[in-house]
């Protein structure tokens, strides 16, 4: 008997990615590749990303299923678009969007759509034993999302976030100007374990700490890298730190706003183990009555594991929905 599946696809601003989860929700495969920046420079274009994403999906594809024990997809599901608001809208879901239209049209089977956002946090449920049920404050923080949301059932209400630089362009453009490669984050925190932090940075936030600014933290570091202020290693643990005690703060005014204690961490950002432990640290000091969960590492980044989990989710909505006319 072949294996039924159900196929996601993401099509990002930085990541090709694709994956398949069984009926029982376990992940059956997942496959995901950087669209290649040059040297020194901070992302793509929107045209240079499409592009990359039309080059990279079938292999991608051509990958998982290979991978695959004699698959049989029952549903594809696709990020058709950043977030769940109706001007929300990037050229780059659109490569993912119209492959998976195709494949569901040429295997007979649905086709659904749904949100960049709401995969994050979806994979991030992953191994959590967060139930989809349980009300939580979700942070998604990437290099194009610094969102904090209220998350309830089918419930996903922006209640916070950044007011101008999302935590992964700071942490990007920092580490490019420095000279590290794009996507900086890896190497950011490798420079980072070996520097000290003194809280050289400050937390600069707004609306009773629903908000924050980076912005103005992002002109002091390219002083400092200017000026060689201070050591690269100092720089980077002085990003995390900051990260660190920004977020905290936006976990101490969501949960002020909706009396939410669970957290849940989805994004590149919080695949971070550094950013995680001081992160921990620093709400068990301040938030001692909050629990926080991390989505897995490999599920943290971009990756379209939660779109494949969505689309299970919309697949027995309509079984159910069958049978109960069939009664």
């Amino acid at each position: 008997m072949r294996n039924q599946v159900v196929l996601g696809i993401d099509t990002s601003c930085y990541t090709t990615s694709v994956a398949a989860v069984d009926l029982q929700g376990q992940v059956m495969g997942s496959f995901r590749r950087l669209l290649p920046v040059a040297v020194g420079k901070r992302g793509l274009r929107q045209s240079e990303a499409v592009f990359m994403h039309i080059r990279q999906l079938p292999q991608v594809i051509s990958e998982l299923m290979e991978s695959l024990s004699e698959p049989a997809p029952i549903a594809v599901c696709a990020s058709s678009k950043p977030r769940d608001e109706d001007q929300s809208y990037m050229p780059v879901f659109q490569v993912g969007d119209a492959q998976a239209r195709i494949l569901a049209s040429v295997l007979g089977v649905p086709c659904f759509t749904s949100t960049h956002q709401r995969g994050h946090i979806a994979a991030a449920r992953v191994g959590t034993g967060l139930e989809i049920d349980t009300p939580v404050l979700a942070l998604h923080l990437s290099g194009g999302t610094m969102d904090m949301l209220l998350c309830d059932g089918d419930r996903l209400e922006q209640i916070g976030g950044t007011l101008d630089l999302h935590a992964g362009q700071l942490v990007d453009r920092t580490g490019v100007a420095m000279g590290l490669e794009f996507p900086a984050g890896p190497a950011l925190e490798r420079l980072a374990r070996k520097g000290d932090s003194e809280a050289r940075l400050p937390v600069s936030m707004a609306d009773h700490d629903l908000h924050c600014h980076l912005s103005g933290a992002e002109t002091r570091i390219m002083q400092w890298i200017q000026n060689r202020t201070y050591s690269p290693e100092i720089i980077a643990s002085e990003v995390y730190d900051l990260l660190a005690r920004t977020v905290t703060r936006l976990l101490q005014g969501g949960m002020n706003q909706t009396g939410i204690r669970q957290a849940l961490l989805a994004g590149g950002v919080a695949s971070s183990d550094l950013f995680r432990r001081l992160l921990k640290e620093r709400v068990m000091k301040s938030i001692p009555g909050m629990s926080i969960s991390f989505g897995k590492q490999e599920y943290s980044g971009d990756n379209a594991v939660g779109i494949a989990l969505l689309g299970l989710q919309a697949w027995n909505r309509i079984k159910d929905e069958q049978e109960c006319r069939s009664m």
